[in-house]
């Protein structure tokens, strides 16, 4: 027995909500416990690339990871449900509210508000990618374990005892190191940054959202502003990182990378460079009439046409009666030529 449209919508939607909060756990577990194993990688004795000084912990930096997160959350929320709640209001303002778009909920009396559809569509999708851009900067940094320009002055290598005579020997093994294991651990994992992937996929997703959705006069040159501005501060975001040692230039590259993949995913494929659904009023009229079946319709003959139809007739009544009355003058003729009296003629005559 096929599934009634509300019960489909309902399925669908719990099978979302599942696939949320697996993301949600699954990010939850490779941020704040052990169970993903960090790759530990080697080193060579005094390597230029890693003898950065250490610039302090992340709460000391220009940008720290408070504001960061703040930025990332707190933004975009506020510029989709500003700039929904007045496409909402233009569309209200211009067409009728019974024509706009509706999704049915439970039943076929229950539906949803397309400002309350569209806004908890384009957030709960901006919500998913900033939790699948985490799980690919973690998984990244924990498969390849890079290490950061300011490793040695956390790792703080014995040369000594491991026997660093020459800059080509290599080191390997966690015993290496003699600095604080937790600080060590958080050196091994910058690449990709997480900075810089979290920033760019927040601007990237508000820009295409802005170019796509306010298509209001008056904002040729804002938008660009708006954009381009948005973008910079998450380009300053990653020479920030570069310029605090905090990461490697392949680092951000690799960030800006992975944070504008997924924003460009999820636009185009996910929610359609935002636009709205057709209302199904549309796809059952659509539907019926691409199944109608062609239908002969008789011919109606127009007014003119009778009329140019019955003229001819007239005429040609017209010229028998003419005919008629020739051929009556001629036996009425030839009647007088036999058998009437010459007076009646002249009578006839006169």
């Amino acid at each position: 027995m096929p599934l009634r449209p509300a019960a489909l919508t309902s399925s669908m939607l719990y099978f979302q909500m599942v696939i949320m909060a697996g993301t949600v756990m699954l990010a939850y577990y490779f941020e704040y416990t052990d169970t993903f194993t960090v790759n530990v990688q080697g080193f060579f004795c005094h390597d230029s690339a890693y003898r950065k000084p250490y610039p302090g912990p992340e709460d000391s930096s220009a940008v720290p990871p408070v504001l960061l997160y703040s930025l990332a959350a707190g933004v975009p929320v506020l510029v989709i449900i500003v700039g929904e709640t007045a496409v909402f209001c233009l569309q209200l303002a211009t067409r009728d509210f019974e024509n706009q778009e509706k999704t049915i909920l439970t039943g076929d009396c229950c539906y949803i508000n397309p400002l309350v559809r569209r806004t908890v569509r384009f957030l709960g999708i901006y919500t998913f990618g900033l939790f699948a851009t985490d799980i690919f900067v973690n998984a990244g940094q924990v498969v390849t374990g890079n290490l950061a320009p300011h490793f040695l002055a956390l790792c703080k290598p014995n040369y000594t005892a491991l026997g660093c005579q020459q800059y080509t020997q290599f080191i390997s093994g966690e015993e290496a190191c003699t600095g604080n294991p937790d600080l060590i651990m958080r050196a091994r994992k910058t690449f990709p940054s997480k900075e810089a992937a979290l920033s760019v996929y927040a601007a990237m997703y508000l820009t295409m959202y802005i170019t796509n959705t306010i298509k209001a006069k008056g904002t040729r040159l804002a938008k660009p502003v708006l954009c381009l501005g948005l973008m910079c501060l998450a380009f300053l975001t990653g020479l920030n990182r570069v310029a605090e040692y905090r990461n490697h230039w392949s680092d951000v590259i690799a960030g800006f990378l992975v944070g504008i993949s997924i924003a460009v995913f999820l636009v185009v494929c996910v929610v359609n460079n935002f636009k709205g659904r057709q209302p199904e009023n549309e796809h059952i009229h659509t539907d019926n009439r691409a199944q109608m079946p062609m239908i002969s319709i008789p011919r109606v003959e127009s007014p003119l046409e009778k009329v140019s139809r019955i003229q001819p007739i007239e005429n040609g009544q017209e010229e028998n009666s003419q005919g008629r009355s020739f051929k009556d003058c001629l036996a009425r003729l030839f009647s007088w030529i036999m058998g009437i009296s010459h007076c009646e003629h002249l009578q006839l005559r006169q």
